[in-house]
């Protein structure tokens, strides 16, 4: 099967769940036989392309960066807008126009710049390719409480564009002959408004290391740590909230709090200077020393989608207290393989009841690792994904469109990941 696939940038650094999840995405469709090309962004703190190799190409550009007032008139939702360019117009169409595609994957709405380039090339397509809408959320969901958790004139601003992106994901959805969504609640969701396009669910994998064995006891810091990457605006809302209600409660406990993962420099210091109780290590080579040196890993975060953190927590075995909406797609059990609470105060409660229960917290992260023990493994996940797109029928005929940035009862899933 030869897939164009339209993602945001080249994935490596994976330095957040999106690039993880397409990176993995990538691989694993490439392992189960399909060839790919990639048509995305070039990452600016890279000096060389990724490789070709079999199987496997890459058609990357610079990022062309707009100021906020061109990104308010413009019809694109933020997110949407960054491979929004000229010199990505032309790379697409050359690289539409190379051979008949089978299959065009958007990755994300990121992608979705492309939508209507990539719908006039079916429209006159001799052989008119399938198109994957392959979701990392329910992105109106996400848009909507973005703009409920902002205030004043930025609040207006978030409404705007959260009707942006309204238009644009349910046109992604009625054009795409596939939709795939990584958690089973996004995924139903989908199906209420996507009338016969099948929506499969498509959790993500883990490839990284797992601990076999470990023992929790009092060699071990009395210290809670939060693992994630803090320059999406949605995460760092989920995270003052946290600290505001969380940072004095702990700190009273004598429970130490440490912040782990990518934050931009000039955000990380007025963090240290409004929390000087809490130690942010920021941006660091390898996260498992940190988690391998805390009682509790957290997942304060507000909003849903799968959270890769939540499997590096589970396979290093450091016991998960999460916002109960923080984690679906999980197979963890409240009070049995994970903690799940309604508030940031309720959670740092949870914190101290839990910090010196040895007993507790060696069972829950035994509990954890072995019910995901045989799940989120990549290969089968690439395979299911081949297959449902080999299972559709014949495109239907696209919609013209003007230009390729100006865009506006349910069937069984095709493939579930179990």
């Amino acid at each position: 099967m030869r897939c164009l696939w339209l993602t945001l940038a080249d994935p490596e650094p994976a330095t957040n769940g999106q690039l993880i999840y397409s990176r993995g995405l990538i691989e694993a469709t490439r392992k189960a036989g399909a060839e790919l090309c990639v048509v995305g962004l070039a990452r600016p703190e890279k000096s060389t392309m990724p490789p070709d190799e079999n199987g496997l190409v890459w058609r990357l550009a610079g990022e062309r960066r707009q100021s906020r007032r061109q990104r308010l008139l413009q019809p694109l939702p933020d997110v949407a807008s960054r491979g929004c360019s000229p010199e990505m117009d032309r790379l697409l169409v050359r690289t539409l126009d190379e051979r008949a595609w089978d299959a065009i994957v958007f990755d994300s709405i990121c992608s979705s710049w492309a939508l209507d380039a990539v719908l006039r090339h079916r429209a006159r397509a001799r052989r008119r390719p399938r198109l994957v809408y392959l979701a990392h959320n329910h992105e109106i969901t996400v848009a909507r409480r973005i703009a409920g958790a902002n205030r004043g004139i930025k609040r207006l601003l978030k409404e705007i564009d959260a009707l942006k992106v309204v238009r644009l994901e349910r046109r992604l959805v009625a054009e795409a002959d596939l939709v795939t969504s990584n958690t089973p609640e996004d995924r139903r969701t989908f199906i209420r408004d996507a009338g016969a396009t099948p929506v499969a669910l498509l959790p993500p994998g883990y490839d990284g290391p797992r601990v076999p064995s470990r023992k929790i006891d009092a060699g071990v810091p009395r210290r809670a740590v939060v693992v994630g990457s803090f320059d999406w605006p949605p995460k760092r809302i989920s995270l003052e909230r946290f600290l505001a209600a969380a940072a004095p409660v702990l700190l009273r406990a004598g429970i130490e709090l440490q912040i782990v993962g990518a934050v931009e420099p000039a955000y990380l210091g007025s963090l240290r200077e409004r929390y000087p109780s809490v130690a942010f290590a920021g941006m660091v080579d390898d996260v498992r020393p940190y988690m391998a040196a805390a009682r509790i890993a957290l997942v304060p975060d507000l909003l849903g989608g799968f959270k890769l953190k939540g499997l590096d927590y589970v396979f290093n075995r450091t016991p998960i207290l999460s916002m109960r909406i923080a984690l679906p797609g999980m197979p963890l059990r409240d009070g049995h393989s994970i903690g799940l609470f309604d508030s940031h105060e309720a959670l740092a409660g949870g914190v101290v009841a839990l910090i010196d229960d040895f007993e507790e917290l060696n069972r829950r992260q035994g509990l954890a690792f072995e019910a995901c023990a045989a799940r989120f493994d990549w290969a089968p996940i690439g395979r299911h994904l081949l297959r449902a797109i080999g299972r559709l029928g014949p495109a239907v005929r696209g919609r013209a469109a003007t230009s390729s940035c100006a865009t506006g009862s349910a069937e069984p899933p095709v493939a579930v990941i179990r």
